[in-house]
């Protein structure tokens, strides 16, 4: 079985737990310049698991073209399940490359007040 070419691991860094119930969003433009004029379109969607982790964004036999990659996380939603608000209601993590390999992991470390996020593998 393959993977998506995009994969996404969200924690809950407050509870110390995986983040299951965000909603995730995969946006594509082919230049910078695209993306931050807002001309980018959405290419997948999915809510993240009981591990906190969305396997099957993109089919994995998608073929990721050069540009402009924005994985958004609807923070807002997850908080709300919790009963609780969260500062940012989303957190966007643009990422562009220039010769497509076979897999970019993009795992999101959450808090109320804060995230962090790094390049996963």
């Amino acid at each position: 079985m393959g993977v998506s070419p995009i994969t996404s691991h969200v924690l809950d860094a407050a509870r110390g737990l995986p983040a299951r119930g965000v909603p995730i969003s995969i946006s594509y433009a082919p230049t910078s310049t695209a993306a931050s004029a807002g001309q980018s379109s959405v290419i997948a969607r999915g809510v993240t698991n009981e591990d906190g982790r969305c396997p099957s964004l993109l089919e994995p036999t998608h073929v990721l073209a050069p540009g402009v990659y924005t994985v958004r996380f609807d923070t807002k939603t997850y908080f709300a399940l919790h009963g609780e608000k969260s500062f940012y209601p989303f957190v966007d993590v643009a990422f562009e490359i220039d010769q497509p390999a076979a897999h970019y992991h993009i795992p999101l470390n959450l808090a109320p007040f804060s995230y962090t996020t790094y390049r996963g593998s």
